[in-house]
């Protein structure tokens, strides 16, 4: 027995080290993962403002790629335009290039007027006409001045490229020189944007197309793209409307650059965002962490019940041993006194007689219950349920017990019914197992105690049978285990009791296979009674 405790206690300091071989990394890894989540919180929301700025750089991009384009590809003159007398042509080659977004198509020709004749570009007609006197006219001429100034004093131009000149907010203008051979500039070419098209049909446009390409698990609407001019007023917002606060801005390159464009998420901000990020990452890590951990207990508490179970069948194992050399003992020794014919006496064979008789009974009560609990185990346990009379049950256990207990100064007290049961159905010898059992029981905790009660009455419906001892008790605590199957308890005096540990919970069964039910109740020191509850009416009791 000590080599058995001393394995279970090794067994489960062996549990212990075991659980915080894996608890111990698991909350370090944890704590490691927080600290490297609440990193990825700050990157992300570096990450998402990143992003949101390289959105607003490829709209300003695309607004300047389209421009340039659209410049290079209507201003692109031949100089014989101009040189030779060939103006007319000049509308038709913008009748065939005309430029979406251009509100007017304009030139300046220097080969004929040395101070510029300046011709608009009138798309219903297809020809050039003289523009009227006006702020976008004024805008024009004071645009093409400088190089009015260069053709008229003859000088080579060896860098003439794009110009945008933005004086006016009101007329925005893209031009550019004409140069002849000798780089002599013949002319101006330009055009004056539109705003409102810009505003209406580019930037909307432009806002949907880069929105899946920065932003995939965001949908368009859920961006806010807004264009404010140089006073902050608000040209331009697509998506809600929300006045929240933009967290990237951005300038146009080209045109527009007195412009600021700015973006925000509609439903979070950047930080609000990997806020929620962090929180779904720690709580997905709690999730698996007490999954973990919960599959941790469960095998540990496994492995416990693995433990726990091996001690119960180690002491089954030596509790049936010292169970079954008792009486094995006292069969052998008595036998052995008759086989010498040293006894002669009628009187002492026939006691000693009673003796092997009574303890093979209880040999084969010992067998009966370890056969039984296999068959409860398995579920191969039958009854045979006939008409009987408890009465007589009882008492034929009783006294097999009084026959078994006279030579060790037990007494056992019966009291029957005040009047007769009438017929149960009962499997005989099931039921007599199970108060033998109670009443075994009663002799193992009886102490010093010498007196064991059996009563049997009526209550209502039920019949009751008590088997009550005046011995050492069984602590509260320990009572709704006592009927579990290899259950002993674990302190005090009855701990020494030895005994294989099946007998109540056999009883249980049988019981419960009657339709009935056991109890038990019991102090420390105060003694226990063990009731057995049994349906008189047949209709109630169970049959198997």
């Amino acid at each position: 027995m000590e080599e058995t405790a001393k394995g279970t206690g090794t067994s489960r300091r062996k549990l212990g080290i075991a659980l915080a071989a894996v608890f111990v990394p698991l909350v370090a890894l944890l704590v490691v993962q927080f600290f490297w989540l609440s990193r990825l919180e700050r990157m992300s929301a570096l990450a998402h403002e990143a992003a949101l700025g390289n959105y607003l750089d490829a709209v300003a991009e695309s607004s300047e790629r389209y421009w340039k384009d659209a410049a290079e590809r209507a201003l692109d003159l031949p100089s014989r335009m101009f040189t030779d007398q060939g103006l007319e042509q000049v509308a038709t080659f913008w009748s065939e290039r005309r430029v979406e977004g251009a509100r007017r198509m304009f030139l300046a020709d220097f080969t004929r007027v040395r101070t510029g004749n300046f011709l608009v570009f009138a798309p219903e007609s297809g020809a050039l006409e003289t523009p009227p006197a006006s702020d976008e006219s004024l805008a024009m001429i004071l645009a093409v001045t400088p190089w009015m100034m260069v053709s008229a004093n003859g000088t080579p131009v060896t860098n003439a490229g794009m110009t945008v000149d933005e004086r006016n907010p009101e007329v925005r203008l893209i031009f550019r020189p004409i140069l002849d051979e000798r780089l002599r500039v013949v002319g101006v070419a330009g055009l004056v944007v539109d705003p409102t098209w810009f505003v209406k049909v580019f930037l909307p446009k432009a806002a949907r197309k880069y929105a899946p390409e920065y932003f995939p698990g965001i949908g368009p609407k859920d961006l806010v793209v807004t264009v404010r001019d140089d006073r902050g007023a608000i040209l331009f917002r697509h998506g809600a409307d929300d006045d929240a606060k933009d967290v990237a801005t951005s300038k146009f390159s080209m045109v527009f650059q007195d412009w600021t464009v700015g973006v925000h998420a509609r439903r979070a901000t950047s930080a609000q965002m990997a806020r929620t990020g962090f929180l779904i990452n720690v709580a997905l890590s709690l999730i698996l962490a007490g999954a973990m951990t919960a599959g941790l207990f469960l095998a540990l508490g496994a492995a416990g019940r693995a433990v726990r179970l091996s001690e119960m069948k180690s002491d089954f194992v030596s509790n049936v041993s010292h169970e079954l050399r008792t009486p094995v003992a006292s069969i052998r020794v008595f036998a052995e006194l008759l086989k010498s014919g040293r006894v002669t006496d009628e009187a002492k064979i026939r006691e000693y007689g009673t003796y092997i008789e009574t303890e093979s009974r209880r040999l084969s009560r010992l067998i009966d219950n370890i056969l039984d609990f296999s068959r409860i185990e398995s579920g191969r346990k039958t009854y045979r349920f006939s008409p009987g009379r408890l009465e007589e049950l009882v008492e034929a256990v009783v006294e097999t017990f009084r026959v078994r207990l006279r030579g060790e100064g037990f007494e056992v007290r019966y009291e029957g019914p005040e009047r007769e049961l009438p017929e149960m159905q009962l499997d005989g010898d099931a039921i007599g197992q199970a108060v033998h059992n109670l009443l075994d029981n009663a002799v193992k905790y009886s102490g010093d105690a010498r007196t064991i009660e059996v009563r049997l009455r009526r209550r209502f419906d039920d019949a009751w049978i008590e088997v009550q001892d005046h011995g050492i008790g069984i602590p509260r605590e320990e009572q709704r285990h006592v009927f579990d199957r290899f259950h002993r308890v674990g302190t005090g005096l009855v701990h020494d009791v030895k005994g294989s540990g099946l007998g109540l919970s056999i009883t249980r069964h049988v019981v419960e296979a009657h339709g009935g039910s056991v109890h038990v109740d019991s102090e420390p020191g105060g003694g226990s009674t063990f009731t057995i509850r049994l349906p008189l009416e047949p209709e109630r009791t169970r049959k198997e």
